[in-house]
């Protein structure tokens, strides 16, 4: 695992955030009014905790992600370079997603089925006035389905091993949390900074070239290597060829 993929990760969650606010912000709202009763020191206590909640459980995902990755494609990785591949496609796929296509909206409808199953579990959880409420809602909260976060599951497959897996989705839910922490105002300023400039679209674009260069660089760096190799091995020939024609002469 390199810090270049936490980096990707964790940028991945937070341009991608603003993208996603409109269903996690109802669920930010509710919390906040089933907490109106307590202090403002444990609210906020209470505010890291359903986080801390959410981010486990992204990286409980991360992990099982991990192992299946792990599991199927690792006999295919082998001495060969498909796991490069692998990951570079995954960058251009996200790239492309944070851009805007829809790839992920048909699993994101099937991941809406299992999160209204959760419903009777989730309802218990309210008012959230205890610690181990709080945690228990932001485990749940996890499994809101979102295309953001089963792209940063894709990166989680090819990471090589589960425990990479879950940092990188812990990581990305880090990116995550300051926009869902934020005051409104705050709120309001940070996702006009991030249309303006469109920076989720840049970062987009960013980690397709990413993803283009962890495919290509090597391979081209291999057939320099290749070519140079050649032209020292026939210059070699070249050489023995003279000295022979010498001590012929």
């Amino acid at each position: 695992m390199t810090m270049a993929l936490l980096i990707a990760a964790f940028l991945m969650g937070f341009f991608g955030s603003p993208h996603c606010l409109g269903m996690c912000g109802g669920i930010v709202t509710a919390f906040g009014l089933s907490m109106k009763e307590a202090s403002p020191a444990k609210k906020r206590d209470l505010i890291a905790t359903y986080h801390l909640g959410r981010l486990l459980s992204y990286a409980l995902l991360g992990l099982i992600a991990g192992v299946i990755g792990t599991t199927v494609l690792t006999p295919l990785m082998v001495g060969n370079s498909t796991p490069r591949i692998l990951l570079g496609l995954v960058l251009v796929f996200i790239g492309l997603t944070m851009l805007g296509l829809p790839f992920l909206n048909k699993l994101e409808r099937l991941g809406m089925h299992f999160w209204q199953a959760l419903a009777p579990l989730r309802q218990k959880v309210f008012p959230l006035n205890t610690f181990p409420r709080a945690l228990t809602a932001g485990l749940l909260w996890g499994f809101l389905p979102c295309g953001l976060v089963y792209g940063a599951l894709l990166m989680a497959v090819v990471g090589h091993d589960p425990l990479t897996g879950a940092v990188l989705m812990f990581v990305f839910g880090l990116g995550t949390v300051p926009m869902l922490v934020a005051t409104h105002g705050t709120v309001n300023w940070m996702r006009n900074q991030i249309g303006r400039l469109r920076l989720r679209q840049v970062n987009g674009v960013i980690m397709m070239l990413s993803g283009l260069a962890v495919i290509a660089v090597p391979m081209i760096m291999a057939n320099m290597h290749g070519g140079h190799g050649q032209m020292n091995h026939e210059q070699m020939n070249h050489e023995q060829m003279n000295h022979e024609q010498m001590n012929h002469e």
